[in-house]
């Protein structure tokens, strides 16, 4: 069974980074497709980033050229490097992984495994 565990959220300015990991245990992350998602109050959950094992990475538009998605294998460990962030990025992010291979989705469906989230606040 594969468990992920997110770490790094936290109350930051405006304008400022966070970097968000993913620790993932019970087997390799280099065989799991991973994908971050958030979701706010009121509102649907969203996906931000994905990247497959063969290179494939999206961002969703709201956060291309702000969010880097990247992986460390030896570390089995998946990270979100979130820069210049805004107040509507406030949400509660979340990672996943699925096993269709190859395959980098945005969608929620296809992933089967979930972490339990980490909050995110962008406030001045």
């Amino acid at each position: 069974q594969v468990q992920l565990v997110e770490s790094g959220g936290g109350l930051v300015q405006p304008g400022r980074s966070l970097r968000l990991s993913c620790s993932a245990s019970g087997r390799a992350l280099d065989s799991l497709e991973i994908g971050w998602f958030r979701q706010a109050p009121g509102k649907e959950r969203e996906g931000v980033s994905c990247m497959s094992t063969g290179g494939r990475i999206y961002y969703a538009n709201s956060v291309k050229g702000r969010f880097t998605i990247s992986r460390d294998n030896a570390e089995n460990t998946a990270y979100l490097q979130m820069n210049d962030l805004k107040p509507e990025d406030t949400a509660t992010y979340y990672c996943a992984a699925h096993q269709i291979r190859n395959a980098c989705m945005l969608t929620d469906a296809p992933y089967d495994y979930w972490g339990r989230g980490t909050q995110v606040t962008v406030s001045s």
